[in-house]
């Protein structure tokens, strides 16, 4: 291989070897957070250990979060707050902290979410990431391809439970979820895991603001058979699309398209199960495991 051949090939690597620098770069608001935590915990006289004894968390999880190692959950903010009188200043990053906890791709989709007036959801492999339990979560983060590390796995399941917090915000988000009958009786973690998962799903179906249908197999084809979408009206009331697959998603705003998506799900809703009769079929199928 000559000299210029040489040269090539290191030019074609060097995009994967950043791409995995910032894959395992520590998330800058991460690294504020520490920053202003510890700068709060100086001021208050606490030590780390003291810190983690009033809060409820050990020492090594004080260290780790003041050196940007790891992520505070709202449980410790909450707790950092109230011990050193943050007065909010710790708080208002929580959103910021928890998102970013998720994969870069679905970053700018979280933050949509979080704004959105409303929110269609199709999935007919899945239960989607909004109603799942968190052993639900875990098993699918647990057996991940390649394999994450548990660290990694822990983030996952406490990004996806964070995003929870739409279904009991204040300001409710108009949700219809559209869940294949699939998603139902694949016994994902196993049989127990499933039917605690579908029997959440009927709880969850109470809230007033909150639709779950589920579309069964014998409804034949529908448009929803070329994959997941999730359409969101946003603050701005502009709808916009988001398909994922395989790890790789992307925000459709093309007004065109958007109303295709929009058209699509319109169908899938006529075509399945009402929410009272998707309320029966899913607490029969639960019953079955």
């Amino acid at each position: 291989m000559g000299e210029d051949d040489r040269e090539q090939a290191r030019r074609q690597r060097k995009p994967e070897k950043r791409a995995r620098r910032d894959k395992d770069a520590v998330p800058p608001i991460w690294v504020a957070y520490a920053k202003l935590l510890k700068l709060h915990r100086e001021r208050a006289g606490i030590t780390q250990p003291q810190l983690a004894v009033a809060v409820g968390y050990s020492f090594d999880t004080v260290a780790a979060i003041e050196q940007a190692r790891r992520p505070a959950k709202l449980a410790f903010t909450r707790g950092a707050e109230r011990e050193l009188d943050a007065q909010g200043t710790l708080m208002v990053l929580q959103d910021d902290v928890d998102r970013a906890k998720l994969p870069q791709f679905f970053r700018n989709v979280a933050l949509l979410e979080e704004e959105a007036l409303s929110r269609y959801d199709w999935d007919p492999l899945l239960v989607p990431g909004l109603l799942q339990t968190e052993e639900y979560a875990r098993a699918l983060f647990s057996a991940h391809c390649p394999p994450l590390s548990e660290d990694e796995i822990e983030l996952s399941v406490e990004a996806r439970l964070a995003r929870q917090r739409l279904l009991t915000r204040k300001k409710p988000v108009e949700l219809c979820f559209i869940i294949g009958e699939a998603a139902l009786r694949n016994p994902v973690g196993g049989k127990r895991v499933q039917r605690e998962q579908l029997e959440a799903l009927g709880k969850l179906a109470e809230l007033p603001h909150v639709e779950i249908q589920v579309m069964p197999w014998t409804c034949g084809f529908h448009p929803g058979l070329n994959g997941p979408m999730v359409v969101m009206e946003t603050a701005e009331h502009e709808m916009v699309g988001y398909v994922e697959s395989q790890e790789a998603g992307f925000v459709v705003s093309d007004p065109e398209q958007v109303s295709a998506f929009a058209h699509r799900y319109g169908k899938m809703r006529s075509l399945a199960l009402n929410p009272d009769e998707s309320a029966r079929f899913i607490g029969r199928v639960a019953g079955e495991l």
